[in-house]
């Protein structure tokens, strides 16, 4: 007994004896039961939550930046003409790693099954797009190789939910009804053209899955009715996501200004990604209250102990204990709750998160969400963060039942005893 008690110190061993010892108020042992599961379940709440919302916001970065650039450029004169040049001198910009030009157009697509569809229509160069795109990753059959076929049609590719409304596969023909036309004695005559589907992809995301196409550039542009050989921009893919906002003004200085210029995906999905950061601050804070809800029970235990221990305490005191030291032991006692707490809840937490990651139990209907089921991603600021809250607010719930022991009169405990 001398050995522990020289291990573990005046405080830490009484505040250990008055935990494990058999009491006689078993309510006092219930209440502390309460507490330790009140935090426990604020902790694993927390881990829970912040790692689906942190799931939840990188997937979706991962699936809009796979089918979208990090940056494009752009002309002020709406489009831009003699782009390969421009491609070259992106791709030499440091930081940039992969650079390819696009046209952009909104169209409608039918099939022989009778299928009709609003779709945007986005002209692409296949030799270069899979160096700043995922499409070509995200190809479900098919490649973006068939999109440069010219017999019998030219290639299109198709998302996986509009081939399944058009109800075509690989090989299938469907006509995509352009924007531009002809003017005739009987009126506008809309251009029709014909396409043989070359692949279908499955980028996760059901807007772009329903209604996002791919051709090559010129049939985009025989599409628009372009007489030039230009394109809406160049899409560009850098090293490092985060840095965009620095970047994007040396690559339009590189490619010499007015009247091109440049657009992050920061910028670009701003709002999104800031009501997903206010969501998941709100969401924490609302559960930080169960924590506190935890922390509260403490207070509870200890006053109740304080009470029950005010004869051990004065008797203490008589034998030279400091008022100090009393303060300590209940400090000490309302920490060992909190931390047992505190590591049943991430334990939970983590074993949850692990469960939600491997086995995906929890389905999401996918043309609600953009993904079929609940992600997870943990961070290691964030553990940090739960578990420091958590072990402060335990902190903070000791200090007036500590304070409240230490103010007891010895002789007046004494004489009530």
């Amino acid at each position: 007994m001398s050995a522990l008690f020289s291990r573990l110190g005046f405080e830490t061993f009484v505040a250990v004896r008055y935990l494990v010892a058999k009491r006689q108020q078993t309510f006092i042992s219930v209440i502390s039961v309460v507490s330790v599961a009140g935090v426990a379940l604020g902790v694993a709440a927390l881990i829970v939550v912040l790692g689906v919302m942190n799931g939840f916001g990188t997937n979706l970065r991962q699936k809009i930046l796979g089918l979208n650039a990090h940056m494009l450029v752009l002309s002020a004169d709406g489009l831009v003409e003699d782009y390969q040049p421009l491609v070259h001198k992106a791709t030499h910009v440091p930081g940039v790693v992969g650079a390819t030009p696009f046209l952009y157009a909104e169209a409608m697509i039918s099939s022989p099954t009778g299928g009709v569809k609003g779709v945007v229509v986005r002209g692409i160069d296949p030799a270069t797009a899979g160096t700043v795109l995922s499409v070509e990753r995200d190809m479900m059959t098919g490649s973006l190789a068939g999109l440069s076929q010219r017999t019998p049609h030219p290639g299109i590719v198709l998302g996986k939910e509009l081939a399944a409304r058009l109800g075509v596969g690989l090989g299938s023909t469907v006509q995509v009804l352009a924007p531009s036309g002809k003017r005739s004695v009987a009126g506008f005559t809309p251009k029709i053209v014909s396409f043989t589907v070359a692949g279908i992809f499955a980028s996760g995301l059901y807007e772009y899955d329903s209604s996002l196409v791919f051709v090559a550039i010129p049939q985009a542009q025989a599409l628009l009715g372009l007489e030039s050989d230009a394109v809406t921009g160049l899409e560009l893919k850098v090293a490092d996501i985060n840095s965009v906002e620095g970047l994007a003004p040396h690559v339009a200085q590189s490619l010499g200004g007015a009247p091109l210029y440049v657009r992050h995906w920061i910028e670009m999905n701003q709002s999104l990604f800031a009501a997903l950061k206010l969501e998941k601050t709100a969401m924490a804070v609302i559960l930080v209250m169960i924590v506190l809800v935890g922390s509260f029970s403490i207070v509870t235990t200890l006053v109740m102990m304080v009470m029950e221990k005010t004869k051990d305490i004065a008797v203490l005191m008589a034998m030279g204990a400091t008022r100090t030291q009393i303060r300590r032991i209940f400090v000490i006692q309302g920490l060992i709750i909190g931390c047992i707490g505190t590591t049943l809840g991430f334990a939970l937490g983590l074993g949850v998160c692990g469960l939600l990651s491997r086995y995906q139990f929890i389905k999401l209907p996918a043309d609600v969400y953009y993904l079929d089921h609940l992600p997870v991603e943990l961070q290691a600021l964030d553990l940090t963060a739960i578990g420091v809250c958590a072990m402060l607010l335990c902190f903070l719930a000791t200090l007036h039942p500590s304070r409240q022991a230490a103010r007891l009169n010895p002789t007046e405990a004494l004489r009530h005893e």
